[in-house]
This record gives C-alpha cells, structure tokens and sequence, in this order.
C-alpha cells in the first residue's frame, strides 16, 4: 500500500468546478423542459450564464495558480484525491457549448470540439497516472468516474447535438467501457475497504450519475429509442436513486461544505432522465409529475448555492491554506 498523502493546497481546489458542473446540470435539465414545451429556453439560458460566469471566475482564479503551488501541473494531476475534479473544467466547458449550440451552432460545435478533446485527453492522462501512481485504494472515491466515465458520455451527448453521430458513438463505447472498468474498482472499495473521510463522503452521490449519463447518451446516440438497453439503463438508474435514499442518514451527519455541489450534477441528471421516462410513458397526470421533478431538483440545487453564499460571507467555504 503507498504512503504517499494528499499534497496540501490552498485557495481555489479543482473540485470546486463542481459549482460550475451542478449549475450545467441544471440548465440542461431546464432545456430538456424548454424542448418539452414546458418552459421557455430563457430560464435554461440564464442558469448556463450562470453556471459560465462561475466557470470563468474559477478558471481565472485556478489556472493561474497551479505553476505557483509544489510540483506546479505534474503534482496537481498525479494528487490522489483532486486530481479527478481537474476534469470537471473541460467537462463543463462541454456541457456549456451544448447550451450554446442552439443559439450558435458554429460556435458551439468549435467550444464542444476543444472541450471534449482536452477532456478525452486528459483522461487518458490521468488514467496512466492511476497505473504507474502508486495509487493507494483507500484514497479511491467516486470522483474518479469523471474524467473517463462522465466525460465521455458528456461528450457523446455533445458530439450527437452536434451531428457528429459517427463521434458521438466513439464517445459513447468510450464512456460506458471505462464506467463497467472504473466503477467495478470503486464498487468494490466501497464494499471492502473502510468507508470513506467524512470530507469525501458526498462523493457517494457521484454513483447515480454514470447510469443516468449512459441513459442521457443512449437516447441521445439513438435520437430517442427506446428498447432493451434503455430499459437497462433505466433499471440500473433506479437502483442507484434507492442507494442514495439509504445513504441520506450518512448524509445528515455532514457538515455543509464545498463538497457538496458533488450533488448536484449526479441528481440534475436522474432528474433529466426522470423526465424522458415520464414522457414516454405518459402516465396519468403525466404534466404534473413534470413539475414536480422540475421544481424539486431545482429547489435542491438552490439549497446548495444558498448554503454556499451563506458558508461564503461566514468565510467558512473555501479551503483554508495548509
């Protein structure tokens, strides 16, 4: 087992992206409602300005930063603990051209065509880093889906509103190979090994978000069919929502911290998936069930920027320098 610990850092962290990615999340949650007439596409655009303001302001505040910190970009990527959250930057960049791409198609396809490069990239890199890293399996957590798993299947979503299908099916084997690979890892970590710091513990709702993306990128990769392998998707979606019921009670013992935007995307994306289902099957009063996804994963991610500007003005949220 390695002995080698976390690096300290100060200031803004990587998994701080996640305010950005919980904020993209819902904006496509609210553009897959715009799609179904439930709501103009003016509510989903202003939550992807937001969500890139945020974006921009971390990266203006990070990127500059890591050359000045120990071991500069080398030792940021091999950090077993943040390294994964350095994804979430192109990761976002992704999910916000898919924003753009109805306004400006050209634009869009060119930010989501660099996105997804330095996404895929870095995935790799990253994944040859766990192999030659000496990776102790306790530091494992659920974050380490993003760059290969969550990217991938991002990008196959991408590259299919793009119409790029021959990308988008590339992306998506992508995606779902490294999520059967680096989930089972995970998986099993959990399973055996002792639980997570409570400082990693909201990372377990990373869990829900691969079946959900698969089932967001299938349906994406298929232009909306619907048979045995969405069927599967939806099944195994289900079953990581009922695992994040039995976990809530760890939840409620957290104290609230920057950590917790690891909500936000995983849930924005059951919620968006939620909705499909709902308007295949069209169940009685199926309008109704709309709203209530809607508003709920929408009055959850507001909690979490609310407990956000609160833990800011306390001067409680960002990392305190090491």
């Amino acid at each position: 087992m390695s002995t080698r610990t976390a690096r300290p850092t100060t200031g803004i962290t990587p998994n701080l992206f996640g305010i950005s990615y919980g904020l993209s999340g819902l904006a496509n949650c609210w553009g897959y409602a715009a799609v179904l007439g439930l709501a103009p596409r003016l509510v989903a655009d202003v939550l992807f300005i937001i969500g890139g303001v945020v974006w921009l302001v971390l990266m203006a505040g990070y990127l500059p930063a890591v050359p000045r910190r120990p071991g500069g970009w080398r030792a940021e990527l091999a950090d077993p603990v943040m390294a994964p959250f350095v994804s979430l930057i192109p990761i976002v960049g992704m999910l916000m051209s898919i924003g753009l791409m109805p306004h400006a198609l050209t634009a869009g396809r060119w930010l989501f065509g660099v996105s997804a490069a330095v996404t895929i990239v870095l995935a790799g890199w990253l994944s040859g880093q766990w192999i030659v890293g000496e990776l102790d399996r306790d530091r494992l957590h659920p974050g380490y889906v993003l760059p290969a798993v969550a990217g991938g299947l991002i990008a196959a979503i991408g590259a299919a509103l793009a119409g790029w299908p021959g990308a988008a099916r590339t992306f998506f084997g992508f995606g779902l190979v490294a999520w059967l690979l680096i989930g089972s890892v995970i998986l099993a970590r959990l399973y055996f090994r002792p639980p997570l710091p409570p400082a990693l513990q909201p990372t377990l709702a990373i869990d829900v978000a691969p079946p959900a993306l698969a089932g967001l990128a299938y349906l994406s990769v298929t232009h909306g069919r619907i048979d045995a392998v969405a069927f599967t998707l939806a099944g195994y979606t289900l079953l990581a929502a009922l695992v994040q019921v039995r976990l809530v009670g760890l939840y409620r013992h957290l104290h609230f911290a920057a950590g917790f935007w690891a909500f936000a995307f995983p849930y924005a994306a059951v919620a968006t998936f939620v909705l499909h289902w709902i308007n295949y099957a069209h169940p009685p009063g199926y309008r109704v069930w709309d709203w209530i996804v809607l508003l709920a994963i929408t009055a959850f991610v507001a909690a979490l920027a609310a407990g956000t500007v609160l833990a800011i003005a306390r001067h409680r949220f960002l990392p305190r320098p090491s």
